[in-house]
């Protein structure tokens, strides 16, 4: 076996496994950098988004090379509770790339991003909710992990970037902020939805080591966003008497999400100390400690927001400090994700003379 033939069977064998929610780099990446704009940070904000110029379309290129080529494991990953819902990081990214797009003035071709999200929303709600009914029901699985929570920070990102595109679209104007309005609703009753199971699973009933997963974190980043989405509500205007008489409602749901996520951060450490350090469970790079990035930059920038939103400067000393944890997160991410490339793309025998298995995930 020649090199180039060992690389390319390696890197086809990453494609054939790619995990769903490995998208999650892009929303990571591209939250912080929102994050960083709004904090006056241009330089790392640039930074940023130049990696997710790359990223992104090489994760797109990863996912149709397996659409294509390898559609028996992508179906697998389609009706498998544990992971549908892992696909809406395709539609959190698309709507955070288009708002780093949208922060720089490119509003058209943010808005189509939005509207490929929009569809893939639609697609994937029905699909990954039938799944959730007719699979997970039929076969009794214990599987309400924050993982399903995805599903809520897809439908969340339509709104933060609806409302930044609403008022450059003329007519449809009112109908899209009624749209992203009921996106907010609909997200926040999803939320309501899982919260309860999720949180009756991990107080109630036995947890294993193996069960803490760096997906609890979206439980945090899901009421962030709806944070981040509702501040993104309450600083637009719409213009119509109708929402605006919402805003009692969203003024308060926003401030509760924030105080739950808040109250969430030093949980997820305890869960996370208890695993790695008192249980002594091995710790590894895995894509979904991307979903474990998002959530930082998440609540970075929704606080800053709602401290915007609420006219309250006190809460801005937190994404001052918060930006540069979801930075080191992402660093340390980051070098475990080049790692594990360089160990795909070097020479296979390095790995047989050394003992080396292969990295199952990029």
């Amino acid at each position: 076996m020649t090199r180039r033939d060992g690389v390319l069977d390696r890197i086809s064998e990453q494609v054939r496994g790619l995990y769903p929610g490995y998208f999650a780099l892009v929303m990571a990446t591209g939250i912080i950098s929102n994050a960083a704009w709004h904090l006056g940070r241009p330089g790392l904000s640039h930074f940023l988004l130049a990696v997710n110029i790359v990223a992104f379309p090489a994760l797109i290129l990863a996912l149709l090379l397996r659409t294509a080529c390898f559609r028996r494991e992508l179906l697998a990953d389609v009706v498998n509770p544990r992971l549908v819902f892992s696909f809406f990081t395709i539609v959190a990214a698309c709507d955070v790339f288009g708002l780093q797009l949208a922060l720089r003035g490119n509003v058209e071709l943010a808005t189509a991003f939005w509207l490929v999200a929009l569809a893939l929303w639609t697609l994937l709600g029905y699909v990954s909710f039938s799944v959730l009914t007719f699979i997970n029901t039929e076969s009794g699985a214990d599987l309400v992990h924050g993982g399903w929570l995805i599903a809520i920070v897809g439908t969340e990102s339509l709104v933060l970037l609806g409302a930044q595109l609403a008022p450059h679209f003329g007519a449809a104007a009112p109908t899209a902020f009624v749209l992203i309005h009921a996106l907010w609703g609909i997200g926040v009753v999803f939320y309501g939805i899982f919260i309860t199971l999720f949180s009756y699973r991990l107080f109630f009933l036995r947890v294993e080591p193996r069960d803490v997963t760096p997906l609890f974190w979206v439980v945090m980043g899901a009421a962030a966003i709806g944070v981040n989405a509702g501040s993104a509500l309450i600083l637009t205007d719409p213009g119509m008497p109708f929402l605006l008489a919402l805003r009692p409602f969203v003024d308060g749901t926003t401030l509760i999400l924030w105080a739950w996520a808040t109250w969430w951060i030093p949980m997820l450490v305890i869960l996370g100390v208890w695993k790695y350090v008192l249980r002594k469970e091995p710790f590894a790079y895995h894509p979904m400690f991307w979903s474990l990035v998002f959530p930082l930059g998440m609540y970075t920038l929704a606080t800053y927001r709602l401290s915007l939103a609420a006219d309250f400067p006190p809460l801005r000393w937190i994404p001052h400090a918060m930006i540069w944890v979801a930075l080191g997160a992402w660093t340390l991410t980051m070098l475990g994700a080049v790692a594990t490339l360089w160990r795909v793309l070097r020479v296979p025998a390095l790995d047989a003379e050394r003992g080396t298995p292969p990295p199952r995930h990029l």
